[in-house]
């Protein structure tokens, strides 16, 4: 006689959240097979069958054994918390099975009974956190390489996924779940709402909801599930909510919607859904065209510099690195960007000069932009370009369907713009650098109070070791916080993998002869995207007391003429400046000279290769070769750094 295997889910332990199917599986069964913990949590289920119990690290024995009695002709219950085949016993019954060359014909019966996953449970009681798209990610380092987990959490990070952790702390286990929230800190903000639940639904349940900033300071164990909230979740009444996206089509707040029934599922209301996208996309593309002229993009963007601008998607990951090592954390939803959002976005950082400007003066201005999700920038252009171009794209015709089918005809220019705030606009997340300008060191008053109230309770403001504030602060309105703060005089300047100039105060502007090369250069190539961050130092005389000399590339103006250095490092034990590879640059061939130097590091740089990495590997650029720094031998510290 042929016996059977229950695999069976129990859920996360409590009597009332055990399927009726995985109580009949226990009663039913002959031999209950199961690690220690879970034996004693069923127990009540329990009457003459055979108990076999063992610890931790034995769930191959156990395995085993199941097939073992199976095939012997018994009934085996082998038992999981959780769901069975969530990081359960599943999984490892049919690999023992396969093994010994199983078939479901001609082998034991398998049953797998599913039960409540702890991502599930533990969602129930912190409100509604997994009500999008999301992830679970197994912490434990014992059976998969860390390499390959926190290649996993990055890319669910950087694809703005609710992300629940399981086996996140033990005893040995410490450091994973630090690692975890530094990578996840590099993709979302430190206010993202976390919740920690330890023994869901158990005797001794614990419920916390902070953020990711403050989550290590909770207890944290093999018994604890960690839920990340994703760019939209918000805390609630002590609730994490993840919003499911209703508030595009329909105002929760009305009793009568501005779509009927009937409406609702039309390509023309849902303008960011792909068949829409699509639709729209030459017209959108070629109003963009118009627009933004594109050159070839193995011309290192030179064919568009000559053409007056660069495309919108390129400006925007030209300027914003997604996903990076110092602005990761920003995101917004792809379908959640109102066309006003993106212009907005697009605008809402550096003008071309070093000096202020308003919002969307031109192609240079809007070259540097608030962080946000390459995707959400792309849909929000695509629905955007065409009405500045005098084309219809998806987000106008939707528009004008919902003024028809109100019966107000095509909605006006301005009822539009309303319109759409009202369907799609969110709240951003919006971090840029913040200075007096290029060479200008001082700070007035006036413009700390603005900075103070703009940036409130909840933002944040941090100084940096690059003459900068590092701001970061929630807003639905960023149009209005970048114009006020230009408006004040202050230079906004987009952070991460990009070109930044560091340069002097030129003596006051008593030595202020080099000032206008330095924004010619900003100009140029100031939030261009590159490899890794990139520090452009710049001095106004010989003195170099700023340390251009230690930058990714340092010019010193001397005697009319520019010096020239390439490949510095200015931290770790190894720090050196660079390699001084040309004296006495005539000014007339400086700005060409540094471009061709930084379009050739876009171009061939890996990804996070720094500056000095880059030059000591290509040997040379633009004709000025590597040469090694001094070295001296480095002994070890105590600390054992």
């Amino acid at each position: 006689m042929k016996g059977k295997l229950l695999i069976i889910g129990f859920g996360p332990g409590s009597f009332e959240h055990i399927t009726q199917r995985a109580r009949e599986a226990i009663q039913e069964s002959d031999v209950v097979i199961g690690y220690n913990t879970y034996v004693d949590l069923i127990r009540g289920l329990l009457s003459d069958q055979q108990v076999v119990r063992t610890g931790m690290t034995e769930e191959v024995s156990r395995a085993q054994e199941a097939v073992r009695q199976a095939e012997a002709g018994l009934k085996v219950a082998v038992i999981s918390s959780g769901d069975a085949g969530v990081y359960g016993m599943a999984g490892l019954v049919y690999e023992v099975l396969m093994e010994r060359g199983w078939r479901k014909e001609t082998g034991v019966e398998v049953e797998v009974i599913p039960g409540i996953s702890a991502i599930n449970s533990t969602a129930s009681l912190l409100g509604a956190p997994v009500m999008h798209d999301a992830c679970t990610i197994s912490l434990s380092d014992h059976l998969t390489p860390w390499e390959l987990i926190i290649r996993r959490v990055e890319a669910a990070a950087a694809a703005d996924f609710v992300i629940a952790l399981y086996n996140p702390r033990s005893g040995r286990r410490t450091r994973q779940i630090v690692e975890t929230q530094k990578m996840l800190l590099k993709y979302r903000s430190p206010d993202t709402p976390v919740g920690i639940v330890k023994s869901a639904y158990r005797d001794r349940q614990e419920i916390e909801v902070t953020t990711l900033e403050a989550m290590l300071e909770h207890d944290i164990g093999m018994l604890t599930t960690v839920i990340i909230g994703n760019s939209t979740t918000v805390v609630y009444d002590g609730l994490m909510i993840t919003p499911r996206g209703y508030q595009r089509k329909y105002t929760l707040g009305a009793d009568v919607q501005p779509l009927r029934p009937h409406e609702r599922l039309r390509q023309e209301a849902e303008p960011w859904s792909l068949e829409a996208t699509a639709a729209g996309g030459a017209a959108a593309q070629q109003a963009s065209e118009r627009a933004w002229p594109v050159g070839d993009e193995d011309d290192g963007w030179e064919a568009e510099e000559a053409a007056g601008g660069v495309s919108a998607q390129q400006a925007s990951e030209r300027a914003w690195p997604v996903g990076d090592e110092d602005d990761g954390w920003e995101a917004e939803e792809a379908a959640g960007v109102a066309a006003h959002d993106a212009a907005v976005l697009r605008a809402a950082v550096r003008p071309a000069g070093g000096s202020a400007a308003p919002v969307g003066d031109s192609p240079a201005a809007a070259a540097a932009s608030v962080p946000a999700s390459s995707a959400a920038v792309a849909v929000a252009e695509r629905e955007a370009a065409p009405a500045s171009a005098g084309a219809a794209g998806p987000l106008a015709l939707a528009l004008e369907a919902l003024g028809r089918v109100s019966g107000q005809g095509a909605a006006p220019a301005a009822a539009g713009a309303a319109a759409a705030a009202r369907l799609f606009r969110q709240e951003a997340i919006l971090e840029f650098a913040v200075s007096p300008g290029l060479a200008e060191k001082r700070i007035t008053s006036a413009q700390m109070m603005l900075l103070a109230e703009v940036v409130g309770e909840k933002g944040s403001m941090e100084y940096t070791p690059h003459h900068q504030l590092l701001i970061r602060l929630k807003t639905a309105d960023p149009d209005s916080v970048t114009k006020r703060l230009r408006a004040a005089g202050l230079l906004l300047a987009p952070v991460g993998d990009v070109v930044q100039l560091k340069a002097c105060d030129f003596c006051n502007m008593d030595k202020g002869d080099s000032v206008p090369y330095l924004e010619q250069i900003h100009g140029k190539l100031g939030g261009m995207k590159v490899p890794k961050e990139l520090k452009i130092g710049f001095n106004g005389c010989g003195m170099a007391c700023y340390g251009a000399v230690k930058e990714d590339i340092g010019i010193v103006y001397r005697r009319e003429k520019f010096d020239l250095f390439l490949g510095g490092k200015t931290v770790g034990r190894n720090a050196h400046p660079g390699v001084p590879v040309a004296e006495g640059i005539e000014p007339d061939r400086l700005i060409e000279t540094i471009e061709r130097i930084v379009r050739g590091y876009a171009d061939k740089g890996h990804p996070n290769e720094r500056f000095h990495k880059y030059f000591a590997r290509v040997k040379e650029v633009e004709g000025f070769k590597y040469r090694e720094p001094a070295a001296f031998e480095i002994e070890n510290a105590l600390c054992g750094d």
